[in-house]
């Protein structure tokens, strides 16, 4: 799937599905209803909706997901950091991390992921 952006509410409705699937049908709209405020047929459209763009499927009443969450969260970051800071990711991680510190285990950490995905 080349397009894996949602919008706002989409990836809210595909976070419950997400945490709980495989789940009923009735199920997704009690949990849209309480975590979302969403009545039956909001739920139902939206997933009539995201099923046939391919994010997920309700089979005999059964709601799973057909794209993990990890590839939409990574195609919105890369999305992100090349419109907002021109790709660069020492742009977005000074604009991120502001004024803020981070303490010696997320810098340990940070620097390990660093050597994880450099290239050579």
């Amino acid at each position: 799937m080349d397009n894996l952006k949602l919008c706002e509410s989409d990836y809210r409705f595909m976070t419950v599905i997400w945490e709980n699937e495989p789940l009923p049908s009735g199920k997704l709209v009690e949990l849209c209803n309480e975590k979302l405020g969403w009545k039956k047929a909001t739920t139902y459209t939206t997933l009539k909706k995201l099923s046939e763009k391919g994010f997920a499927q309700n089979v005999d009443t059964i709601v799973t997901s057909l794209v993990p969450q990890e590839d939409v969260q990574a195609y919105a970051s890369e999305h992100f950091v090349e419109h907002t800071f021109e790709g660069s990711l020492p742009k977005f991680l000074v604009s991120f991390l502001g004024d803020k510190k981070i303490s010696e285990e997320e810098a340990d950490e940070l620097k390990r992921l660093i050597d994880q995905y450099k290239e050579g």
